[in-house]
């Protein structure tokens, strides 16, 4: 079977993806929280992933995703990898990268402010990108051009490692992986004189996962507002690929931010532009399972539900009443689960039956099982 993972980080992300064959494929690296602070509920990323890979008996990802460079996708990334640009970066106790996939602005943004993960990992990039190896770019090739000349290269010696959108990722395939990754962000309209927004422009992607012939979707939707939702349908329309938004797992944007529903946050429920309404409501299958990477959502009148950043209790009442519960399916939020005061990761097993979340057991028993939720192949 495969498993995907979410780690409770407060408002920052990662999702480790463990496949049948062993590989490794890391999404995004928040480690944000302060391990030497006895208050602080976050786990400790670090730790946790470097026991893993030490269990696995591995000292490699095979693939490791950035979708974007802000802090809470990135932080402490330079102390935890291998990075091969610099020495200082590398030693015992690092992990390397076989491949490292990146949309186009970890290359050409030139913006001050970046935390010291995101400086590492968009140094490594762009060193990766120069020598030609280890590196996947999700662009239109054009989008890389002065970048690229302005290092003494051309796109079409560089081709090689770009993807736009609209196409497969080539480094793992459902024939030889059980899983294949379809790019829907960045894309083409957004790269064509638009103004540059990380989180519009961030790596959003449809993961499909094959076993026994039956598939089961998983949706990992990055910082996405409802913008680029409605401009990804859209396009996704436009092409007759409708089956590429379908979904069994969906990673929620932004930390359950109303924005990524719609424009307005609402008095108790945030009503969603179209696109995101059918999205969801529509390519959701029964049964389907939300995981939103947040602080636990806040409770209507408290001091949290003032708090303009999110999450968002009307969001999570939108996700809740109409998807979730319509379809008789699963709602997570990281930080509480399986409870607030001790929240532990999200594991979502997926096999021929599609995805089984994983529940924690008191006292550090063996996991229960929720249920099965069944998928065509």
């Amino acid at each position: 079977m495969h498993r995907m993972t979410f780690y409770p980080l407060g408002n920052a992300d990662c999702c480790l993806i463990d496949l049948e064959n062993e590989k490794k494929i890391l999404f995004d690296f928040g480690d944000q929280g302060d391990p030497d602070d006895l208050y602080d509920k976050r786990i400790d990323l670090c730790a946790t992933l470097r026991k893993n890979m030490e269990d696995a008996g591995k000292d490699t990802y095979d693939v490791v995703a950035i979708t974007h460079l802000d802090d809470d996708h990135t932080c402490k990334a330079d102390t935890f990898f291998h990075l091969d640009y610099a020495k200082k970066y590398q030693g015992e106790g690092r992990f390397k990268i076989e491949v490292l996939w990146v949309p186009a602005g970890v290359i050409t943004e030139t913006r001050n402010g970046l935390g010291d993960g995101a400086k590492a990992l968009q140094a490594e990039a762009r060193h990766r990108l120069k020598k030609g190896y280890g590196i996947r770019v999700f662009s239109r090739p054009a989008a890389l051009k002065d970048w690229l000349e302005d290092n003494d290269l051309t796109i079409e010696e560089r081709e090689h490692l770009i993807t736009d959108a609209g196409n497969v990722a080539e480094e793992l395939t459902l024939l030889g992986d059980g899983i294949e990754f379809f790019v829907h962000s960045p894309f083409a309209t957004r790269q064509n004189g638009a103004l540059f927004d990380r989180n519009r422009d961030s790596l959003v992607m449809q993961a499909t996962f094959e076993i026994g012939g039956a598939q089961t979707k998983a949706i990992l939707g990055s910082d996405a507002d409802h913008n680029a939702w409605t401009e990804i349908v859209d396009i996704t329309k436009y092409h007759n690929r409708e089956y590429r938004l379908e979904w069994d797992i969906f990673k929620l944007p932004h930390h359950c931010s109303y924005l990524s529903i719609g424009p307005e946050k609402g008095e108790d429920k945030t009503a969603p532009v179209e696109n995101v309404e059918w999205l969801f409501e529509t390519k959701g299958n029964d049964r389907c399972i939300i995981v939103s990477p947040s602080k636990p959502i806040p409770v209507k009148g408290t001091d949290e539900d003032d708090d303009p950043q999110p999450p968002h209790r009307q969001a999570k009442k939108y996700y809740c009443e109409e998807v979730v519960n319509p379809k008789d399916g699963e709602w997570k939020v990281t930080m509480e689960h399986p409870s607030k005061g001790k929240p532990e990761p999200i594991a979502i097993e997926i096999d021929s039956n599609g995805a089984t979340l994983k529940k924690a057991a008191a006292l550090g028993a063996a996991s229960l099982v929720s249920r099965d939720a069944p998928r065509a192949g």
